[in-house]
């Protein structure tokens, strides 16, 4: 089953969207791209892509793919073709087995008409820069793929970051990075199309931080049991940040929601 449930003050693009589901058909990435699209305008705008069980675990023996699915994968690849960054914890990185993003044909005429460029950029996070810089992420991107990290990072890590073709970017006094001066310095760049595809702990510093806009959540109608971690760990926040829903797709027991920060 596809449908788009009712939900109000949803955009004419999200309703065709819902339009496509009740038809039995798929949705293309046209339509996908037209719900998802950015707000219009120059607004640095922050958005992350998480999938969580019905028992809200954010994912199954350290990965979140056993928790996804082909529609899943799809909105995946549409949320990517829209962004100018993508921003991604380092252990998410090791553990996800992070490689560059690719041009795709699909997103080519609407990434060129909002002057982006082929492919998105991958931001990585890290305090240590403990990577494998031998990695296709670092020797084969499209675009070099770019590091934040803080001041006080290990000099011979930067240093090997640098060698392997990476941008190093400073966006914290201290060893780690501070989440809003990574969404400014990446902003700085003409990078204000932001994307984070977590892990938890990433996720959580940015709502922490007060900079997340919009969470996209796939919610999987399955069950781990288990101490999975949730989609959004580490810092609390003395006031549960409130987000307004702004659409709901269902396919196969699937809910595809987008929130927004009140």
């Amino acid at each position: 089953m596809r449908r788009l449930l009712p939900v109000t003050d949803m955009t004419a693009h999200e309703t065709a969207a819902g339009e496509a589901a009740a038809a039995g058909r798929e949705w293309s990435l046209d339509e996908l791209a037209d719900a998802y699209a950015y707000p219009e305008g120059d607004a640095v705008w922050l958005r992350a892509n998480m999938v969580s069980s019905l028992d809200g675990a954010g994912q199954h023996d350290g990965r979140s793919q056993p928790l996804s699915s082909e529609t899943d994968m799809r909105i995946f690849g549409t949320l990517r073709g829209l962004a100018d960054v993508i921003v991604v914890g380092a252990e998410t990185v090791r553990l996800e087995g992070y490689r560059p993003a690719r041009a795709r044909e699909a997103f080519a005429a609407r990434r060129a008409a909002a002057g982006q460029g082929p492919a998105p950029v991958i931001a990585v996070v890290t305090a240590s820069l403990d990577l494998d810089f031998s990695l296709p992420l670092f020797t084969e991107p499209l675009v070099p793929t770019l590091i934040l990290t803080g001041a006080e990072a290990p000099a011979e890590r930067v240093r090997a970051a640098r060698e392997a073709g990476a941008e190093v970017v400073v966006a914290g006094d201290g060893a780690g990075v501070d989440p809003a001066r990574a969404v400014a310095a990446l902003a700085e760049r003409g990078l204000r199309r932001q994307l984070t595809e977590g892990g938890p702990r990433l996720l959580g510093q940015f709502v922490a931080a007060g900079v997340l806009d919009e969470l996209c959540l796939a919610i999987s109608p399955t069950m781990t049991a288990g101490d999975a971690q949730r989609i959004a760990g580490g810092p609390s926040v003395a006031v549960p940040t409130r987000f307004a829903v702004a659409s709901v797709l269902e396919q196969d027991g699937f809910l595809f929601t987008r929130y927004r920060r009140i």
